[in-house]
């Protein structure tokens, strides 16, 4: 038996800092606000001309790598989380692995929009516990949607953010109680024409039509029920730690999609947990997409740091609806 074990993280952001006063000065005054009171987004972080998804990708991975003390060589693997990649083909994975000189990985694209990142680390984990040809495996979520924003939009405008988090995996012989352990995915794919983006592919091509309607921008089509993200946040806790013999006040952190900081607080308090175990990073990157939850991780591993023993829950929504848990022992 083998154990999928966390070695590393790393984290990036663009230099462009965007404030909330950028938005007040755009739309009117209380808009930042709002921002703070709702989301508690306090600023943002915007690339600039000429970056891509892939750039930020690829300094993340080179600080996880240097975290974990191996080289770009040894991957065996490369798994890019991104619903904003450099282009439609081919995937982002295949630049990083160039620009990193990973010459031995296979590479990947995962798009399940937000929840993705927490689908890599299930695909990862089971790569290497199933196959002992891996032995190294980087994860990415990587986010760029200034890119694809109405910015006259106060609705979307004001959210989105661009960044990027790794993390390092490797195998470790033997079964023990530590490493990543279980998750499940859940899609309520009803949702799937609600929020996206809509232009571009093989349903609408671009075309001038597309282009002048805004086709190739996020739209949010239809507002979403509010209690979907912590309804379904407590099933699916709920029902991992009773798979695993556990409470959900037995976790220690909790990594949320970053995005409603209500969302994350009744969820907590539904569960009887307190709400400092859910580590939040929105107030300073606003939100990243599939780039914020290995963002928030590598904060919380820069920051407070983790414990042996500790256990920490990957809990992710995006568009699609896509819904994804993983636990890891650490």
């Amino acid at each position: 038996m083998r154990t999928a074990q966390l070695m590393a993280t790393g984290a990036h952001h663009p230099s462009r800092l965007i404030p909330n006063a950028y938005f007040d000065e755009r739309f009117g005054p209380g808009v930042g606000d709002w921002l703070v009171q709702n989301l508690s987004i306090e600023q943002r972080y915007w690339a600039e001309d000429g970056e891509a998804t892939s750039d930020l990708c690829v300094a993340a991975a080179r600080q996880a790598l240097q975290r974990a003390g191996i080289t770009p060589e040894q991957l065996d693997l490369i798994i890019v989380s991104t619903d904003t990649p450099d282009y439609l083909s081919p995937s982002t994975a295949a630049i990083v692995q160039r620009e990193l000189g990973a010459s031995r990985a296979g590479t990947f694209d995962v798009n399940a929009a937000c929840s993705g990142f927490v689908i890599g680390l299930d695909i990862a984990s089971k790569y290497l516990i199933a196959d002992p040809r891996y032995r190294y495996v980087l994860v990415l979520g990587g986010y760029m949607m200034s890119r694809h924003l109405n910015h006259d939009d106060k609705k979307t405008a004001t959210l989105f953010a661009d960044g990027a988090g790794a993390v390092v995996l490797q195998a470790v012989e033997g079964e023990g109680p530590t490493g990543l352990l279980g998750g499940q995915l859940r899609t309520e794919g009803q949702y799937a024409d609600w929020m996206g983006i809509y232009g571009g592919g093989t349903r609408r091509p671009v075309d001038e039509q597309v282009l002048a309607d805004n086709g190739h921008k996020l739209v949010f089509a239809k507002r979403f029920p509010k209690e979907i993200n912590p309804a379904t946040w407590q099933v699916m806790i709920r029902e991992q730690c009773e798979e695993m013999g556990i409470s959900p006040a037995d976790v220690d952190h909790y990594i949320f999609t970053q995005l409603n900081i209500n969302s994350i607080w009744e969820t907590l308090d539904a569960l009887d947990v307190p709400r400092e175990r859910g580590h939040t990073v929105m107030h300073k990157y606003g939100y990243t997409g599939s780039a914020c939850i290995p963002m928030a991780f590598d904060d919380l591993v820069s920051g407070e740091g983790l414990e042996p023993g500790q256990l920490v829950c990957f809990i992710a929504s995006g568009g699609g609806l896509s819904f994804a848990i993983k636990m890891l022992r650490v």
